[in-house]
């Protein structure tokens, strides 16, 4: 494919133009408008709503059985378009096409997956004190949901929320990323092709501001789930809890990596690495705070700085690319401004710290050394290429640095020791903690932090349970 498609607002069934201008999109690689996406005016916002609610109406009756299969068949979708998705996800969001059909054939995964919990949303039936009463736990889907969804994954987040609420019955209004929504309307795509009812999944782009002060009060939504930064969860929670809505939150994080001198070195660098600088760092689970043993810290810095210094940046729809631009300017202007502070305050650039090129939003892959914590890279979440490495002599203190920030998303650990597996997994305090392997967001498995980072889960059986009510019907005979 060598046109990028205009993105259209997706609502009761219809592909449509918003009521506004439309947006540009830009290709981060080359700085080039290559299309345009729909805007929505409150009265798009409000067709969407009551299209929200009919689908409800509809979709909630679908048995589980009958959902399940139009979610495989979108999964399917997916799957069948994949290299068209994939083309279209690198030439918006910029990362190379590698990752980009890993993540189109992750949503699929995750489909699938929903696809089959959702036909297992048992209830219970409760021993009663009296024979002539019976009690019964019946499981039943919240309501129509607002999910807001960011730029950094456009199927990968989207479809985490979309997956689960269809699969429990509920309907959904999406707000899409304005920055990268042809991919992400494609996830659409694949749901409508697969035969969901009109209503059902209702897909926005607009001002993030107005669509969610527009969406979340409203009487229709019963139901909210973010990922984004902490600044904006936090707003966007408040206005929730005033409407008493249900809220899953998935927000920023600055993971730490602890490094023990029994660990296998090369396996940490190796794997590490590729985590770090996937998606060019714009992860929210990405390791950001490498904090090493003493005893291997020069060797670690080595082989980190090595791994860095292999990686091919460039245009991700080029062979041989392995880390595309940053998504927007914004980022390349942020990666630049905390190198800087962090090397007036003492820190030392050991590789990269500095943009590539003219043109694009090119960053190398940047390790520091020496940085002090009241840097700024030590304390906000760096969202792009920039790993800070730092020595720990004790196990006391590293666990308090993994912990001395309020964001709590992930942390990752090396060590052969099965003594200090089971203390960091009573101290550190995450949500999500891998030892000796990078083993997060498979479908299967809870995706969620704690403190700053957010509440709820997006992965498991634990992100089912976000979008149903619990409800007991006792009878007596």
């Amino acid at each position: 494919m060598s046109e990028y498609p205009n993105t259209r607002l997706y609502i009761n069934g219809t592909w449509r133009e918003g009521s506004r201008e439309g947006l540009p999109v830009v290709n981060p690689a080359s700085e080039e408008v290559i299309g345009l996406v729909a805007n929505a005016g409150p009265e798009d916002l409000d067709d969407a709503l009551s299209a929200a609610a009919s689908g409800f109406d509809v979709w909630r009756r679908t048995s589980a059985f009958d959902r399940a299969k139009i979610l495989h068949q979108a999964a399917q979708n997916l799957c069948d378009r994949a290299d068209m998705i994939a083309r279209i996800m690198t030439m918006e969001q910029g990362k190379p096409l590698a990752e980009s059909r890993m993540e189109t054939a992750g949503a699929a995964d995750i489909i699938d997956w929903f696809a089959e919990e959702g036909r297992r949303a048992y209830g219970r039936l409760i021993p009663s004190r009296s024979l002539n009463v019976r009690q019964l736990v019946v499981k039943e889907p919240v309501g129509p949901v607002a999910a807001f969804s960011p730029w950094n994954f456009p199927l990968n987040q989207a479809v985490r929320k979309v997956a689960a609420a269809l699969a429990a019955g509920c309907s959904i209004v999406l707000k899409g990323p304005e920055e990268t929504p042809a991919s992400c309307a494609e996830l659409v795509r694949a749901f409508a092709d697969a035969g969901l009812p009109a209503g059902a999944l209702n897909l926005v782009y607009g001002i993030p501001a107005e669509v969610s002060s527009h969406l979340i009060p409203h009487p229709v939504i019963r139901k909210v789930s973010f990922t984004g930064s902490t600044a904006v969860g936090k707003q966007l929670a408040g206005l929730a809890g005033t409407h008493m809505k249900r809220v899953t939150m998935e927000l920023g994080g600055h993971a730490p990596a602890i490094v023990f001198d029994d660990a296998d070195v090369d396996l940490a660098v190796r794997i590490l690495a590729g985590a770090k600088f996937r998606n060019a760092g714009q992860v929210c689970v990405a390791p950001t705070r490498f904090l090493i043993e003493e005893s291997i810290y020069s060797r670690f810095v080595d082989g980190l700085v090595k791994a860095a210094e292999a990686i091919n940046v460039g245009n991700g729809l080029d062979a041989g690319v392995t880390m595309g631009p940053l998504a927007n300017a914004r980022r390349v202007e942020a990666m630049i401004d905390l190198t800087s502070d962090a090397v007036s305050r003492g820190g030392r650039i050991a590789t990269g710290g500095e943009r590539i090129g003219n043109r694009g939003n090119f960053f190398k892959p940047t390790v520091l050394t020496d940085v002090p914590l009241d840097a700024r890279v030590q304390n906000e979440e760096p969202f792009g290429p920039i790993a800070i490495v730092s020595p720990f002599s004790s196990y006391e203190a590293v666990v308090r640095e993994a912990n001395r920030l309020p964001y709590g998303l992930a942390a990752y650990a090396y060590t052969t020791s099965g003594k200090t597996s089971l203390a960091l997994s009573q101290d550190v305090e995450s949500g999500m903690l891998s030892i000796n392997h990078h083993g997060l967001a498979l479908p299967e498995l809870p995706f969620g932090g704690v403190k700053d980072s957010g509440y709820g889960s997006e992965g498991g059986t634990e992100a089912m349970e976000n979008y149903l009510n619990t409800k007991l019907v006792t009878q007596a005979a």
